[in-house]
């Protein structure tokens, strides 16, 4: 791996100390992500009450808008194939333009269950191109034993723009009433916003360009528990991805304020919360953070299933709030397997190589929860939906505590851990 000394850490705002090298385009890099990010709180705040309200998608439906959207990232490893001589910036800056394409069809396609699947499907190509590139950028541009705290950093400034988004959408939908043009207003506000951030990003030009001789597809014996961690994380994320807020607000009623609201006090915590889980991934180590995070889950998973069945509807629908919070919160501890993937590696392209397939292994579950996850809640009910998510945790869990920890290591990289 290219040497980061400490002597290039510079600092960040806040008093965080840190962790990227100033020959880098960090700070466009960032900029780029917290403009996307504004753009994905309006479009993620206004689109499950869209799929509800205009399109009256069941949750059987919204299952499989969910398999298609997971689509690309199933695909993701055979589309970055195509595109393995280009840069992580390069890839990046493509991402942006079909996030644009789908985002403008969103605003513009007739209201119809089939029609709708198009626009989310060339948006989620963008937005999956984008998420590999993000993880491996903030690697790349961080400082050596830094990349926790990078990720961290990184995950903030997203949710920084996520949080603004969302808070535009409880002030638009607070003053009008939910309407098709209503809708279709944010749409086009989220496009300008995404074409914004294209602009944007056309200044980072950095060239972290890939050995052509190495092949795209990396699956190698060292990253398998990797492999199977993402396959556990997908399964269960995907669950409350999908289903957490449909059910918000199909079983309780909520509408797009509400939802956004939510989202906002998500964003909020995970802003604040994000820092600290990469500083403890730092100091403790991803063993421990991966094991920990999906026990906490077991709680939430059962609350959520279940407390309609113990509480007042009114007070089941907060503590299922809550339970969805405290769910965004322990997901950041999902970068805990990239700085696992970080230590194990020999160099930056396979860093970049290995996240980009777990992304693509994590969507190989994660598109056949989507399609059967809302037949699930129709035949079996979501009691028995949050049980498969519990359970997928734990396995989670179990699976987590077999990794080996981390070596100590000297100023430079002594070869990564046994796999």
């Amino acid at each position: 791996m290219t040497e980061k000394n400490n002597q290039h850490a510079t600092r960040l705002p806040g008093g965080t100390t840190g962790i990227f090298r100033p020959d880098t385009k960090y700070k466009v890099f960032f900029f780029s992500m917290m403009t996307f990010g504004l753009a994905y709180g309006l479009y993620k705040g206004v689109f499950d009450n869209y799929l509800a309200e205009i399109v009256s998608m069941s949750a059987f439906d919204k299952g499989v808008s969910e398999f298609f959207r997971e689509l690309p990232g199933l695909a993701l490893v055979f589309i970055l194939a195509a595109l393995y001589t280009m840069s992580a910036e390069k890839i990046y800056k493509i991402g942006a333009l079909f996030s644009l394409m789908g985002m403008v069809m969103h605003a513009v396609v007739p209201v119809n269950r089939v029609l709708v699947i198009l626009p989310i499907l060339i948006f989620s190509l963008g937005e999956h191109m984008q998420l590999g590139m993000r993880n491996t950028l903030s690697l790349e541009y961080s400082t050596e034993g830094r990349g926790g705290s990078a990720l961290g950093i990184q995950n903030a400034v997203y949710q920084m723009g996520t949080l603004a988004g969302y808070l535009i959408v409880i002030l638009i939908f607070a003053v009008f009433d939910s309407t098709l043009g209503l809708f279709r207003s944010v749409f086009w506000l989220s496009a300008g916003v995404i074409f914004l951030g294209f602009l944007s990003c056309l200044g980072m030009s950095g060239n972290s360009e890939t050995d052509k001789a190495k092949r795209r597809f990396y699956f190698r014996k060292k990253y398998k528990k990797y492999y199977m961690l993402e396959l556990f994380y997908g399964a269960r994320k995907q669950i409350f991805f999908t289903f957490g807020p449909y059910v918000l607000v199909l079983f309780y009623g909520a509408n797009a304020m509400v939802i956004s609201m939510l989202f906002a006090v998500s964003s909020i915590c995970c802003f604040f919360a994000s820092p600290a889980v990469g500083r403890i991934i730092d100091r403790f180590g991803y063993r421990i953070v991966m094991i920990t995070d999906t026990l906490i889950l077991v709680i939430v998973c059962f609350f959520y299933g279940f407390a309609h069945h113990i509480f007042p509807m009114q007070t089941a629908f907060v503590i299922c709030c809550v339970n969805y919070v405290l769910d965004s919160v322990i997901s950041l501890a999902s970068m805990a397997s990239n700085v696992y993937v970080q230590d194990l590696s020999e160099n930056d392209d396979e860093v970049r190589a290995t996240i980009s397939t777990g992304v693509s292994v994590n969507h190989f579950i994660t598109i056949l929860i989507a399609l059967f996850g809302g037949w699930i809640w129709k035949t079996l009910g979501i009691e028995t939906l949050f049980i498969l998510s519990a359970v997928l945790g734990l396995c989670n869990s179990a699976y987590a505590a077999t990794v080996t920890g981390r070596r100590a290591r000297g100023n430079q990289r002594a070869g990564g851990l046994g796999a």
